[in-house]
Order: structure tokens, then C-alpha cells, then sequence
């Protein structure tokens, strides 16, 4: 069976603040104090962006390709993980039409980094940074992300399948 033309996919994810690591979100070093805890580099942003685009071709999340319970991921460089998410959608035939990124932290300012992040995933994804929205926001004080404890990210993408000729 045929997959449709269009398919749209959703993403989240959240890792805890913890001292003794570097920020890394988005594929860009952040100076912070703190970096995201995690069984990979914890880049949250990527592993939102990832499982949206799995998502959208009805696979499993990065847990199933990249399980924690697996110790040659201890560290993983988030790339990794997205790159395994273009290598699907690509043999499945299709490219992305774009995405949109959400990116929830109390601290550290995020803004000043965005217009490199897009790049980096640009760069990753072989696509145009016009193609990726990224925006900012924090949690308004309430929750794990409002106490600074978390940073969480929400990803939709939307990929459609190449005509060929």
C-alpha cells in the first residue's frame, strides 16, 4: 500500500537540568551552568525533532532505534539520531516541506542561539533554513521547566512524497 502524500508528525521531549554537562540543544553548545541530562548528549530539541519525523511515517520513537538499555549510545551526539530520521524518511520516498520547533526553558535565553541552531539543522537535514521554524518560550515559573530544573521541546514536521518523473 501507498502512503499518502502528505504526512505530518508530532514530537516532544523533556530532560532534566543537571550540573557537570554541557547545554546542547538543537545541535549548538549553549553557555549555561548546567547541561540536559541524558543517556545520549540529552540534545532534546533533536530527539523532539527525530520522533516527529519517525512519527510521521508511522515508525517507532528513537527509544526503539537508540534504546538507553544499550551502552554504545552512552553519549550519543544527537546528529546521529537525526540523521537516522532523514536515512527513513528518505527511503521511504519522501523529503520534508517543513518543521516547527518549540523550545520551553525558564533559563537559559534561548533567542540569541536560534538563528544557529537552524543552520545546524539545515546542515543535518540538507534542507533550507526557511523550511525550520524555531521559536522560544519559558513555562511562566510553574513546573520543572518553570523551577529550572527542565527543558522541554515540542516538534511538528510535515513531509511530503517526491513526485518522480
Amino acid at each position: 500500500m501507498k502512503l499518502p502524500l502528505i504526512r505530518v508528525g508530532h514530537g516532544y521531549d523533556l530532560h532534566r537540568l543537571v550540573a557537570g554537562r554541557e547545554l546542547i540543544l538543537g545541535g549548538i553548545k549553549i553557555p549555561y551552568s548546567k547541561g540536559l541530562f541524558g543517556h545520549s548528549d540529552g540534545d532534546c530539541l533533536m530527539h523532539a525533532l527525530a520522533d516527529s519525523l519517525l512519527g510521521a511515517l508511522g515508525l517507532q520513537d528513537i527509544g526503539f532505534f537508540f534504546p538507553d538499555s544499550d551502552s554504545s549510545f552512552k553519549n550519543l551526539d544527537s546528529v546521529i539520531i537525526l540523521q537516522k530520521a532523514k536515512q527513513e524518511y528518505i527511503l521511504a520516498g519522501y523529503e520534508i516541506s517543513n518543521i516547527d520547533l518549540t523550545i520551553v526553558a525558564q533559563e537559559p535565553r534561548i533567542q540569541p542561539y536560534i538563528r544557529s541552531m537552524k543552520e545546524k539543522l539545515s546542515q543535518v537535514l540538507e534542507i533550507g533554513a526557511n523550511q525550520i521554524g524555531i521559536k522560544a518560550t519559558t513555562n511562566e515559573g510553574l513546573g520543572p521547566v518553570g523551577r529550572k530544573e527542565a527543558i522541554s521541546c515540542f516538534s511538528i514536521c510535515s513531509l511530503t512524497r517526491r513526485i518522480e518523473n
